[in-house]
């Protein structure tokens, strides 16, 4: 009798800026189920807690590092000035009036002991960026770990571009918010966790102010990009929380987006516990009862 062992998990993490801390209670949930991807991969926050998931933290500890962090504002410009990054409070007052360091901003914000190459994490971790010059998704998967990062997360305009490798690099979101196409790389079964959001909490709403009106706008893209993603690659789980209440910057709200988003995970735990059941069962052989006849 041959038997079938649990299907390679591909976990695809998608960009939202502060949304993005959502896809921390959907790991936790992974761990409480006992499952662990072979191939992450991340655009934009989903890049930077992709990181941090690939080189063996738990989803506990993703969620403990990130109440160190971010908890509140004045952690946060604390963090910021310790690493030289200036300007903060100016951004969030005065909308695109400053830019700030991507590089800086990752080394600002991993735990002290963060690997810096690819070659040091414990699973296969698949970065993306978007190069500037040529117009296409640039991928990561080996040499420096930081640079990486710090280009999947640099937010136009709000970032200054990373350059790296002789290549102009920003933000992954702007060509692939959601990369399904790199977890899909040697795996069996594909999980997407979109945390881009969706409409609901704006549609009453006439008095945007011009970073939500930008970011918004950003937003409407991914949902086109994400769209033709899912097609090309369709997942076997996709989730996509209710986010929209929480602003794309706000970072310093972490527990509430947490636990917002906390509800969902008993949920989620069912659906993909099924699903991976129902994928299991498809695969076993067929054992003859009578095979002597």
């Amino acid at each position: 009798m041959s038997t079938v062992s649990g299907p390679r998990i591909g976990v695809a993490l998608g960009g939202g800026s502060a949304r993005g801390l959502t896809h921390i209670p959907y790991i936790e949930a992974m761990d409480e189920l006992g499952l662990k991807p072979s191939v992450i991969s991340g655009t934009s926050i989903g890049a930077l807690i992709g990181a941090g998931w690939a080189a063996g933290m738990t989803g506990k500890e993703l969620r403990e590092h990130s109440f160190e962090v971010l908890g509140t504002m004045r952690i946060i410009a604390g963090r910021l000035w310790s690493h030289h990054v200036r300007g903060l409070s100016g951004l969030f007052k005065s909308g695109l009036s400053v830019q700030l360091d991507a590089t800086s901003i990752v080394d600002a914000f991993t735990p002290e002991h963060f690997p810096h190459e690819f070659k040091d994490l414990k699973v296969p971790l698949y970065v993306v960026a978007t190069d500037f010059q040529s117009w296409h998704q640039t991928v990561f998967n080996s040499g420096p770990l930081r640079p990486a990062v710090a280009a999947s997360i640099a937010i136009p305009s709000l970032f200054k571009p990373v350059v790296h490798a002789n290549h102009v690099l920003v933000d992954g979101s702007v060509v692939n918010p959601l990369p399904l196409d790199q977890a899909d790389i040697d795996t069996d079964f594909l999980i997407g966790i979109d945390v881009n959001g969706d409409p609901s909490e704006g549609l009453f709403k006439t008095d945007h102010r011009p970073l939500d009106v930008w970011f918004g706008s950003a937003q409407i893209m991914m949902h086109s990009l994400i769209a033709h993603q899912m097609a090309a690659y369709p997942p076997d789980v996709y989730v996509r929380p209710h986010v929209a209440r929480f602003g794309a910057h706000e970072f310093w709200r972490v527990r509430e987006i947490l636990n917002h988003v906390d509800a969902e995970k008993d949920r989620f735990k069912r659906i993909l516990e099924q699903k991976i059941e129902d994928y299991i069962a498809d695969r076993q052989p067929v054992i003859d009862s009578n095979p002597n006849s």
